[in-house]
């Protein structure tokens, strides 16, 4: 896996950030019972103590189990039209200590549905501006299919934070997937500026774009490019002879990803252990791993094959140079490398520059 360890540090345009919510019909469907055992509790007591209460419109002053139930009605809504009534002292103290309190209680939970609902319609407003507020240098991936979400574990695995990853996607799947992950969401379609808008594309350090079609892909680069002219942008594309109208569009590196898994396969065909050592390469966290680190100060004036590490290029004024151009036979102040190593660190093969080592660069 690419590693640069000197850079570790929710409708149309809908902004949905990651919480943990239950569903809706479970929580109304909570409060209903709640509002149902409320009103059962209180039938149950007055027709328990129905001897204590009398019923002005009934010649007989018998309260009914029918009475007793319009009574707890009138009595939770606070309506009391005061035809049957409380009388003795037992029953107005239990209409004064229990069945005042199931009153307010009954009023609180159907007050607080509707105020819950407007609370979090606030809250989810108050935290959609928070986040544009904080939100830059962040990185922007484009589509949540498979290689979107295989680039965003990667980022997250190499230290990414999940709160500066921003999803733009109109497919419903996608959403649900990346809103599960913890990210936050803009739903809608790529294309349109008013979607990457809120994404803040126009703050993004990086876009990375997985549309599912190579027109889409290109549309979506052009707009990237003119809301953010700064943005490193990396693409994916399923022709090959579509590559150059992205990089025109403005993409900084595009990837040809049906390409790409033919290779492989094809290596995989030819060689399997060819295809197992670049299976290795590609899988995060087991034995090789690609890294691309800063020039420690011991490593000043040195040869790349004399480092420890496999170094296989070198980044010199952001231009890649492989390990045998003469131009960099000596390594200089300000190089960065690009090596092959052990993804976890061994007694028997140490990580030059995962040890808080002094940097060439360094004041």
């Amino acid at each position: 896996m690419l590693r640069h360890v000197a850079d570790q540090p929710r409708a149309f345009g809908l902004l949905r950030l990651p919480a943990t919510t239950r569903s809706p019909w479970w929580e109304l469907g909570r409060r209903l019972l709640l509002a149902i055992g409320i009103l059962a509790v209180t039938v149950l007591i007055v027709w328990v103590d129905r001897d204590g209460y009398v019923d002005n419109s009934d010649p007989d002053n018998e309260v009914t189990l029918l009475d007793a139930i319009y009574y707890t009605t009138v009595t939770l809504s606070t309506t009391g039209y005061g035809d049957i009534a409380p009388y003795t002292p037992t029953a107005r103290l239990v209409n004064a200590f229990v069945i005042t309190p199931l009153r307010i209680g009954f009023l609180v939970l159907l007050i607080g549905t509707t105020l819950e609902v407007l609370a979090t319609q606030g809250r989810e407003m108050f935290r959609a501006a928070r986040w544009r507020k904080n939100m830059q240098e962040h990185v922007v991936v484009i589509g949540y299919g498979t290689k979107g979400r295989s680039a965003v574990d990667t980022l997250v695995n190499n230290g990414t934070p999940r709160e500066s990853i921003t999803i733009v996607d109109q497919s419903g799947t996608g959403q649900e997937e990346a809103h599960a992950d913890g990210l936050a969401v803009v739903t809608g379609d790529a294309t349109r500026r008013e979607v990457l808008r809120r994404a803040r594309v126009d703050l993004a350090r990086q876009v990375i774009i997985t549309a599912n079609r190579d027109d889409t892909t290109v549309l979506a680069t052009l707009t990237v490019r003119q809301l953010n002219p700064d943005a490193y942008i990396v693409a994916a594309v399923r022709e090959q002879d579509n590559v150059p109208l992205v990089r025109q569009s403005g993409a900084d590196s595009v990837i040809t990803s049906s390409e790409a898994v033919g290779r492989l396969l094809g290596l995989a065909s030819y060689s399997p252990n060819l295809g197992a050592v670049m299976e290795d390469l590609l899988t995060y966290g087991e034995g090789l791993e690609v890294a691309q680190r800063d020039l420690m100060v011991n490593e000043v004036g040195k040869a790349p094959q004399s480092l420890p590490d496999q170094v296989i290029a070198v980044v010199r004024d952001e231009k890649v140079y492989r390990y045998f151009d003469p131009t960099i036979s000596l390594l200089a102040r300000g190089d960065q490398l690009i090596v092959v190593r052990p993804s976890r660190e061994l007694p028997w093969a140490p990580r030059p520059g995962t040890h808080n080592e002094p940097l060439a660069d360094d004041e």
